[in-house]
Parts: C-alpha cells; sequence; structure tokens
C-alpha cells in the first residue's frame, strides 16, 4: 500500500496505455492514434526530464562532494548513494553503488530500506555522521557513514543525505578474532579447603585432592583453559575470551559440581572463582583475578566474579554462607585500631544513612574503646532522619556522651590531616551518613558484615570486613574484648552493643552462630540488661496497627514470597519490622515490603529459606546479606520498582 501511495510515472503511463486499447477495442482508431500518439510524445518528455533531473542531481553530487572529482566520468572506488531522508528514496547512486547491490533504473520511486534491508537512516537524521551498527549484506561487511547536503530551498523540506559503504570484511574479521582471542586469567580458589582436610589422614586427603583436581581439570579442559595448581588450594587457568560467554550461560557449573565432593565427615566443598579481563597485558588481568577472589570472598564466597577495567559482574553466591571466621583476625584488627586511635587527633565514627540500632551500637563501642585510649570520639549522625532514637535517648543520658554527636557538617568543618573515621554498619561510600566526610578524610577504617558490593569504599587503612557476622556490634564487641577490661565498658554501651546483635539477629533467631551467643554473654556480664533491650523494640499503637496494615497489604508470588506494595510513605523501622513480621507466616519464606519516599521506592526484605535477598535486590542497587537487604530505587515509583523486582526474583529462581 505504501508503494501505491509512492510518485511513480509507470502507474500513469499504464493507465494511458489501457486507454489506448480501449479505444482500439471499441473501434475508435483516430482516438487511438491520437491517445498512442500522447502517449509516446509524454514517455519521451519524462525520458528527457529523468536524464535532465539525473545530470543536475549529479552535477550537484560532484560540486558537493569532493570525492567526486569535475571529471563526469570519474567514481570513487566505493560505492555512494544519494538518498530523500524525508521518504527513504533513492535519488541517485555511482556505479559502485549499482554493482554492489544490482539496482537499476526504474519509472517508479525505489526506497533504500528495499534495496539494503534491515538499513535505517535515522543515525543520519539525528546529526551522526557514522551508523553505529555495521552493515552486513550478501556476506559482506560495510561501515556506513555520511553527511546532510545544504538544502537551496529551505522551503521545500526536502531533506537529502549522501552515505558512503566501506567495505571492511577482512578488517572487521581480524578485528573480531582478535577480540575472541583475548587472554583471560582465572583463579580457581577452594574456600573451605582447611576445613575439608582437618583431621584427616594423608591418604584420605590425597583422594580429597584427586577428586578437586579432577572437577576442576574437567571444567577448564570444557573451554580449552591451560590449568597450573598454583597453591594447595589454589589453581591459576588460561583461556580465550571467546569462552567466557559460554561459561557464563553455564552458569560456572564448576561452582556446583564442586559441591559434589565431600570429605568423610559430610562437610561439601565450594570454590570461587575470580576472572580478570580487558588487561592490557596478563600481569593487570591477574591483578584484576585476585580482586575478583578477593570480592568473592568478602561476599561470603562459593560463587564467581569477573573483573574488568571498570565493574564487578557477579555469578552465583545464592547459597547461605557457613561460616568460616578465626579470633586470630579479630585480635589482630583490635591492636592496629588501637595504634590508629592513639596517633589520630579527631576520631569520627560513622554509619550508614537512616542509622539503625546495630549502627548507632557499633558506633558507641567505638566511643568505648576510644575513650580508653585517651581520644575523645564524635558520632556523625542526622539527628532528624534515623532508626534508633530509643537507644539515642539512653545514650544522651550518660555524661559520656553528653557532646559526643555531630551533623555531617558540623564534622567537616573540624575535620584535619591527621583525623580518622571509622565507618561501621555498611562498605559502600553512596550510604554513608556523609558522604563528604568520607572523601576528605585520608585515614578510614571499614567495620562491616554485610556482603561487599560492587562500589564499595576502596583502600581503607584497616578493613574488618566479616561477612558471617550477624551484625556489625557483634565484630565491635569482639574488638573490645581483645582490647579492654571488661570494668570499661558502661551498661549503657553494653546494651547498645547488645540492641544491635538482637536486631539484626532477629532476637538471635538468624544469622546467629557461636561467637554471637559468646558476644552476647560478654555484654550481658557487662551490664546489659535484657529487660531493658526489650523495651527499646517496643512500639506505640499507631505503629504497631501501620505493621499490621503492611501485612494484610501483602500478596503472594511462587507461592513462598510475601510481597507489599504500598502505594503512601511509611515508617522504614515499620516496614522492616513488617518484612520481619511476614515471616511468621506458614509458608513463607522471603518478604519484600516497598513504598514510597520522596522521589524514590525504597525496599525491605529479609529471607529465611533458600531465596537470597541480597542477590535478588543486587540489580536493583541494594544491598545487605543473604538474610536482611535493602534497597533505595531513585527516580522510579512503587508500580516500576515492582516489576524490576519481579524480573529479579524470576532470575534468580531459574533453572
Amino acid at each position: 500500500m505504501r508503494k501505491l501511495l509512492q510518485p511513480s510515472m509507470a502507474a500513469y503511463f499504464i493507465v494511458m496505455a489501457l486507454f489506448c486499447v480501449a479505444a482500439l477495442v471499441l473501434k475508435q482508431y483516430y482516438l487511438a492514434a491520437g491517445e498512442a500518439a500522447v502517449l509516446l510524445l509524454l514517455l519521451a518528455g519524462y525520458q528527457w526530464a529523468n536524464a535532465r533531473r539525473r545530470h543536475a542531481i549529479s552535477e550537484y553530487v560532484q560540486t558537493t562532494n569532493e570525492m567526486l572529482r569535475k571529471s563526469a566520468d570519474s567514481e570513487v572506488p566505493f560505492p555512494v548513494a544519494l538518498i530523500q531522508l524525508n521518504e527513504d528514496e533513492l535519488l541517485w547512486h555511482n556505479k559502485a553503488f549499482a554493482e554492489l547491490t544490482k539496482v537499476k533504473d526504474t519509472l517508479s520511486a525505489q526506497l533504500i530500506t528495499d534495496i539494503l534491508p534491515g538499513f535505517s537512516t535515522e543515525w543520519l537524521t539525528s546529526g551522526k555522521t557514522a551508523c553505529p551498527e555495521e552493515l552486513r549484506y550478501h556476506g559482506r561487511r560495510f561501515r556506513v557513514t555520511g553527511s546532510i547536503l545544504p538544502n537551496k530551498d529551505a522551503k521545500s523540506g526536502v531533506v537529502m543525505g549522501m552515505i558512503y559503504l566501506q567495505d571492511l570484511t577482512e578488517l572487521l574479521q581480524v578485528r573480531d578474532e582478535y577480540i575472541r582471542s583475548r587472554p583471560m586469567v582465572c583463579i580457581v580458589l577452594v574456600d573451605n579447603y582447611d576445613e575439608l582436610t582437618n583431621n584427616l589422614q594423608e591418604a584420605e586427603i590425597s583422594g580429597l585432592n584427586a577428586d578437586i583436581n579432577k572437577r576442576i581439570d574437567e571444567w577448564s579442559a570444557q573451554y580449552n583453559g591451560l590449568l597450573r595448581r598454583l597453591e594447595r588450594n589454589r589453581f591459576l587457568v588460561l583461556f580465550e575470551a571467546k569462552d567466557l560467554s559460554a561459561m557464563a550461560d553455564a552458569k560456572f557449573s564448576l561452582l556446583e559440581t564442586m559441591r559434589e565432593v565431600a570429605n568423610p565427615a559430610g562437610v561439601a566443598a565450594t570454590v570461587s572463582i575470580g576472572i580478570g579481563k580487558d588487561g592490557v597485558d596478563f600481569r593487570e588481568n591477574y591483578s584484576f583475578a585476585a580482586l575478583s577472589i578477593e570480592m568473592a570472598l568478602s561476599r561470603g564466597g562459593d560463587q564467581a566474579v569477573i573483573k574488568d577495567r571498570y565493574d564487578f559482574t557477579f555469578f552465583g553466591g545464592r547459597n547461605k554462607a557457613t561460616e568460616r571466621r578465626t579470633t586470630v583476625k579479630s585480635r589482630v584488627m583490635a591492636s592496629s585500631l588501637a595504634e590508629l586511635i592513639t596517633q589520630s587527633s579527631r576520631i569520627f565514627v560513622m554509619g550508614h544513612k537512616m542509622a539503625d540500632l546495630d549502627a548507632i551500637g557499633a558506633a558507641a563501642g567505638i566511643c568505648c574503646l576510644c575513650r580508653q585510649k585517651g581520644k575523645k570520639a564524635n558520632i556523625v549522625l542526622d539527628p532528624e532522619r534515623n532508626a534508633a532514637e530509643s537507644i539515642l535517648n539512653v545514650l544522651r543520658e550518660m555524661p559520656e556522651y553528653a557532646d559526643c554527636f555531630l551533623s555531617g557538617q558540623d564534622a567537616l568543618l573540624a575535620a584535619d590531616a591527621k583525623s580518622l573515621l571509622v565507618v561501621v554498619d555498611t562498605n559502600r561510600p553512596d550510604q554513608v551518613e556523609c558522604k563528604p566526610l568520607l572523601e576528605s578524610i585520608r585515614r578510614v577504617v571499614v567495620i562491616d558484615h554485610h556482603r561487599r558490593a560492587a562500589d564499595y569504599i576502596e583502600q581503607p587503612v584497616l578493613n574488618l570486613h566479616e561477612p558471617y557476622a550477624s551484625s556489625a556490634s557483634e565484630l565491635v564487641t569482639e574488638l573490645l574484648q581483645y582490647s579492654l577490661d571488661a570494668s570499661a565498658i558502661t551498661a549503657g554501651e553494653a546494651a547498645a552493643l547488645l540492641a544491635g546483635i538482637v536486631l539484626d539477629t532477629k532476637n538471635f533467631g538468624v544469622r546467629a552462630s557461636s561467637r554471637t551467643f559468646e558476644a552476647a554473654a560478654f555484654l550481658r556480664r557487662n551490664g546489659a540488661d535484657p529487660m531493658q533491650i526489650k523495651k527499646l523494640f517496643q512500639n506505640d499503637l499507631s505503629s504497631t496497627v501501620a505493621r499490621y496494615k503492611i501485612i494484610q497489604n501483602a500478596r503472594l508470588y511462587r507461592n513462598k514470597i510475601a510481597i507489599a506494595a504500598l502505594d503512601y510513605t511509611a515508617s522504614r523501622t515499620t516496614a522492616a519490622q513488617a518484612a520481619d513480621e511476614l515471616l511468621n507466616i506458614s509458608g513463607i519464606e522471603a518478604s519484600f515490603v516497598l513504598y514510597p519516599q520522596e522521589d524514590q521506592t525504597i525496599i525491605s526484605a529479609r529471607s529465611i529459606g533458600e531465596a537470597n535477598v541480597q542477590v535478588i535486590l543486587e540489580p536493583l542497587g541494594g544491598g545487605g546479606n543473604a538474610a536482611t537487604a535493602g534497597a533505595q530505587v531513585r527516580g522510579k515509583n512503587v508500580t516500576a520498582t515492582l516489576d524490576e523486582l519481579l524480573k529479579s526474583i524470576d532470575k534468580f529462581f531459574e533453572p
């Protein structure tokens, strides 16, 4: 239908010829002769006018293009075509274009999209001089460039463009082969090797090593990789870039097959895979791979991480991590932190935005450590926007915390070159209470238990990052155990630390290890009152009603996930409590509460089943750990965010 509406002189000549035939049928010979004469004259006139038109276009092209010389016989060696961009109509072409496309002069208009299927001129009309995509035509690959020609008659509305096709088939094939054969460096680390081989005989260790080596060798052989063992639990694999997509499509099958290896005690082996790509040489790729392994371990292990020049990409990490911690690291970190405190002029302690009981409890523990080292620490906090008002009221009544709390701006003015910043309960620079303060202080200590995200705080002077810990308060409590006498901790500080542990463990119901109970027992001995802790978690009647209203709005997804998408703003504490409460319903293994807040959508997520809510929320910019996570999605309403959340859940549960 579109072609019928295009200007086509052939249709007119056919109609006129039919009139001649009709006159002959009716035996109107004189009329038929006259019509035939007029038809021939018009056809001759059209051919003459068309020739003049083509000649005029050719002259115009030659004068506006440096590539077309003054001589009418000269031709550029590659295909060139002139297009009326308004209608995508081919107006003129050179011999090379005709030889390539086999296009012929016709009486009807010809569209460039019919001659070159799939080709679009939108890039030219948008002001670009090169087509963003290569053109594939009859087994050849072309780079298309072009320009818009000036129009002498601006009122006509006709826009003409010249396109040039450069045959780069051989060059592009060499480029693609170069990209496909780029070297990739992969490090495979058996996460729990010490746990697997603990208390085993040499013969059993040899058999276990042989099974591990076999699995890794079979996996690398699938991709023609070069495998070498670096240490007892560390392997190096070299392969080409063309095989990386196959690994990703198989979701790094080594993660699953390695779990089939178990020691006599039934402990299954897990591996972390770190891959470095896009480096300038093998050395840089190996450095990227080492960073990937460090990232994988900080996120709990049992996953694959790819590091390129700009970012990290994560695969796996769905299973709940088992505890792999030692007290040695806590002892060393306690000593190093104490030394840093004594060498600093000012100490600032800062948690995440909307600080909760865990962040404030950990901050109070650091203040206690600083006080015992003869230094005063300040907690950076927004007094209006936090979720820990109950414990803040307790701390403000203590003389040690009379002038302890500062706003971000005041801390920024008070900081100097020898200041120390301790960041607790977060490892992401965008989530800290005051990001300018983080950027202005050179010496930073990070104490966190959340799985590391791609945008973590880089190069801290001290980094106590334990994704297996229940809370930041637990980590700080261990530091106090190895640094101070028990009498140095006040009852209020012990209560704040215990409240943080109770909050993140849901009253010791999730992520509570033996170390968690040891820390809680230490705090209980130092004055933390369980009844006082219970009062800190009490809610007023309106908050309780609001929490159950959220629960009432929840809907089931996949028969085991509860999602409450609110169309009104809720308290962050209330939303988190509602997400916790939803897990008390039989059959619910994960819960998500979404609500709008200003120009963003807040998500609070909890899990007690196989769903790893941290992995689910990562594509939405969230973070946390396998059981507790959250996200702040800016610029999107609840409906759009809910659609993204459902897609992420579906992707997580894909086989």
